[in-house]
């Protein structure tokens, strides 16, 4: 089963990335980008493509300009995530063969990312834009357009983000924070993974 979840692992180094991949995989989580601010990120991405990019897809998040989406694919990267909406990087990304989620919080960003070829947007911050302020959008947003909530979108508030029209959640500090290890990482995965299911099961 394949859930719109993205884990977001921002300050993993490449000696403890495949096992943390491999943990994150195992509770069910099968999307998982690395932001290009942490520690040696290419490393770290080639390491999760190789090891897991048969059955998982594997990218970088943070993505600011068009050498870092290079990179990215020259990585084996196949997802490319940004904070901010850049055409240069969405173009560049569709371009590179890659899926591309850029950062948007407004209509006019929203709007711009779909006409140079976003394959879906990242509400970011979520805990800015709320739920209120995604259904506000999700009103005039084509409905096939794949929204995701980052930042501020957790277990706990998952149901009001799919209840506005969220189709899926990237999850950072909430999955993994430099210092955790691998067990820490496995049960916030499970725990993210099972409060999804329950949503979408009820």
């Amino acid at each position: 089963m394949s859930r719109p979840l993205i884990a977001i692992l921002r300050g993993v180094t490449p000696d403890e990335v495949v096992p943390i991949g491999q943990a994150i995989i195992n509770a069910g989580i099968t999307t998982i980008e690395v932001p290009l601010n942490s520690p040696d990120p290419f490393t770290s991405i080639g390491k999760l493509a190789q090891a897991f990019g048969a059955e998982a897809l594997i990218g970088a998040g943070t993505v600011l300009d068009v050498t870092q989406v290079g990179q990215v694919a020259e990585a084996g990267g196949k997802i490319v995530v940004s904070p901010d909406c850049n055409p240069a990087v969405i173009e560049a990304t569709k371009a590179a063969g890659m899926q591309s989620f850029p950062g948007v919080m407004t209509p006019t960003e929203s709007f711009a990312a779909l006409r140079h070829g976003a394959d879906g947007l990242k509400f970011f911050p979520g805990n800015l834009i709320g739920p209120s302020g995604l259904k506000a959008l999700r009103a005039v947003l084509p409905p096939e357009v794949a929204c995701y909530a980052v930042g501020g979108a957790a277990p706990d508030n998952f149901g009001l983000w799919l209840e506005a029209g969220a189709a899926g959640f990237g999850i950072g500090s909430g999955l993994y924070r430099a210092g955790f290890d691998v067990e820490q990482v496995a049960r916030r995965a499970q725990t993210i993974v099972s409060a999804y299911d329950a949503l979408v099961a009820a």
